[in-house]
C-alpha cells in the first residue's frame, strides 16, 4: 500500500533559489532531494554560456519559450536548436554549452537525476 504519511512539496515560482551558476545563463532550483534537482533555466537574447556538464546527472530539458541551441561534441563542433514543445535529453557527464540565437530571453524546465553537484563547469570540451 502506498505510504500516504509521505507529504507532497509545493515549490512556488517566485521563491526558487539562484543556483549552480554558469556564466551567461541563471538557473533557478524548485526541488532538490539529493538524487534529483528540478529547476528553470534562462538565456538572455543573444547569451552563450560557458562549457559544462553536470557530473553524474542524466538531465532532461523542456524548452517553455525561445530558442535553445545545444552546441556539443569533438572541439563543440555539435549542434541543434530546440524550441518550445520540444524536448532534449542530455547525458551525465557531457560537456556542453547552451546559446540563445533570438531576440528574445529563453525559459527551460530541467529535471536532472543523479547524485554529487550538479553543475560542473569546464574550458571547454576535448578536441577529439
Amino acid at each position: 500500500m502506498p505510504d500516504q504519511a509521505t507529504p507532497l512539496v509545493h515549490s512556488p515560482a517566485g521563491q526558487h533559489e539562484e543556483t549552480d551558476p554558469t556564466p551567461g545563463m541563471v538557473r533557478r532550483r524548485a526541488v532538490d532531494t539529493g538524487t534529483m534537482w528540478a529547476g528553470t533555466a534562462t538565456t538572455a537574447p543573444g547569451a552563450v554560456s560557458g562549457w559544462h556538464h553536470h557530473g553524474e546527472h542524466d538531465s532532461t530539458i523542456y524548452v517553455v519559450s525561445g530558442t535553445l541551441r545545444m552546441e556539443f561534441g569533438p572541439g563543440g563542433r555539435d549542434t541543434f536548436d530546440a524550441v518550445a514543445g520540444d524536448v532534449v535529453q542530455v547525458p551525465a557527464g557531457a560537456v556542453h554549452r547552451e546559446a540563445n540565437p533570438l531576440d528574445e530571453e529563453s525559459l527551460l524546465v530541467v529535471v536532472r537525476c543523479g547524485t554529487g553537484s550538479p553543475t560542473v563547469n569546464v574550458d571547454g570540451p576535448a578536441a577529439g
